[in-house]
């Protein structure tokens, strides 16, 4: 009697079963992956929407022609940039992200994907934090100073797209946490989904 051919594991050992080309998942599972892949979508369009919000909120500042303008503080700049960059961060995570789900594969393959992932959001979040942070401490000066003062509609707009920067990277933090958990299920069980 002939037995099937012994399919290698990843660790070198073999199985006296062939092993199928595409593991098995229960619906239970599948649901699982599809609700983890929708939060992480989620999380992805609401850093997205508060970053984008940020930058436009900072650039519409000016009230007047003698009113200040955010490029005339370098806090302020880096707030803008930041954001910008964050936003357009975002909306490719987003198209990503959508692709994932709607194809079952990643843009790139899983191990870049896993580590671009969490790499790029570990660096945008404590960018878009310091920025956040530098527009808030110059915030409290201006409001210490005659500009809030006589600009009363500068320092309240600006405020707002500070806020708005926040919340962004409060959205982009949690994202950072799930692509966190994808690398550590990576690394542990050599895929980066938990199932």
């Amino acid at each position: 009697m002939h037995s099937p051919p012994q399919q290698p594991h990843r660790n070198g050992e073999t199985t006296p079963y062939p092993i199928p080309n595409h593991p098995f998942h229960s619906t239970v599972s599948l649901r699982k992956l599809r609700r983890f892949n929708y939060l992480i979508l989620v999380f992805r369009i609401a850093s997205f929407s508060f970053s984008l919000a940020s930058f436009i909120f900072m650039l519409s500042t000016s009230r007047g022609p003698n009113s200040p303008r955010w490029y005339h503080f370098d806090a302020f700049r880096l707030v803008v940039g930041a954001n910008a960059i964050v936003a357009l961060y975002s909306l490719f995570e987003m198209v990503a992200s959508v692709w994932e789900i709607s194809r079952g594969a990643t843009v790139f393959s899983e191990v870049l994907q896993v580590w671009f992932d969490f790499g790029h959001d570990q660096v945008f979040a404590y960018l878009l934090l310091s920025a956040d942070s530098a527009g808030t401490a110059l915030a409290r000066v201006l409001k210490g100073r005659d500009t809030c003062t006589a600009w009363n509609a500068f320092c309240i707009q600006a405020d707002v797209a500070i806020a708005l920067g926040f919340v962004g990277f409060l959205f982009l933090g949690f994202s950072s946490l799930l692509s966190g958990f994808r690398v550590a299920c990576f690394i542990i069980k050599g895929s980066r989904f938990h199932l």
